[in-house]
């Protein structure tokens, strides 16, 4: 009697599936690991990686935080993805699977909940700017992002330009000794076209003007309102953005459980036996 090696027909690993989800994927990695470097650098510019205590000192939001989160979860995403497909490797694979699937359940959660609590999620927005005014001199990044903000949705302030009180650089109090006491930043003014210099000390007292002449000068309408009508104004093209992104996680999804899928297959192909004389 003699035992012979039969493989079941039509057990492959699908190449397009494969390499498809292996092109995607260091593509993700590669920009992770930009994201990464840029975050990196930007903390090794401002000396946080030779003092790691100082990540906690600063009173605002650092934006670098975005560069290291994202990066690093686009770097570990990617690796296993692309390192997963290529090597065949069902439990890398099942790692980008349930990684991919558990950010795309965070994400869906936070949907609704913001949709349910959209009075907390506008107070907490609130406290986030005001929280964030106080900090403005604290960090370079963090008060390029402010006035980015600021100079894109013609705002100042979180709900005016009093709220620059808070910090104590622009507070209106006698005490302040600052020359931008009463002020606001730059990015509060109202840009005139014919200047081609930005005028950085355009704020320069002036909140110790009446609110009709301060119209002349800088943005009256606080940044939450600004932004919440910019949302309503452009909800379909975010509303799309969020979809896409959904979407692309939920083709990941099945691209990868499709590959453990062929690779279980043929591995069970390679491992059966049938006796016959």
């Amino acid at each position: 009697m003699s035992r012979k090696h039969h493989h079941l027909k039509g057990a492959e690993v699908s190449c397009c599936v494969k390499y498809f989800l292996f092109g995607f994927n260091i593509l993700f990695w590669l920009l992770g690991a930009a994201f990464l470097g840029i975050g990196l650098w930007a903390w090794a510019e401002k000396g946080v990686l030779s003092n790691l205590s100082s990540i906690t000192d600063l009173g605002g939001f650092d934006p670098v935080w975005l560069f290291i989160v994202v990066g690093g979860v686009m770097f570990i995403l990617g690796f296993a993805g692309c390192i997963g497909a290529l090597r065949e490797n069902t439990f890398l694979l099942k790692f980008f699977s349930v990684f991919l699937g558990l950010i795309f359940f965070l994400e869906l959660t936070a949907g609704i909940l913001a949709f349910v609590f959209k009075d907390w999620i506008k107070d907490q927005l609130n406290f986030f700017i005001n929280n964030n005014v106080k900090a403005y001199r604290d960090d370079i990044d963090l008060q390029n992002l402010i006035d980015f903000a600021q100079e894109y949705w013609s705002c100042c302030g979180a709900h005016g330009p009093d709220d620059w009180n808070l910090n104590i650089y622009f507070n209106c109090t006698e005490l302040n000794p600052s020359r931008e006491r009463c002020g606001v930043p730059f990015s509060c003014c109202v840009k005139d076209p014919a200047e081609d210099v930005i005028n950085t000390q355009c704020g320069y007292d002036v909140r110790l003007q009446g609110e009709l002449d301060r119209q002349k000068y800088i943005y009256t309408k606080g940044c939450v309102g600004q932004f919440e009508k910019w949302l309503q104004d452009n909800l379909i093209i975010v509303a799309g953005i969020f979809v896409g992104i959904a979407l692309l996680q939920i083709f990941g999804i099945c691209l990868a459980q499709n590959l453990v899928s062929d690779v279980k297959a043929v591995k069970a192909n390679c491992t059966q036996t049938v006796p016959s004389s």
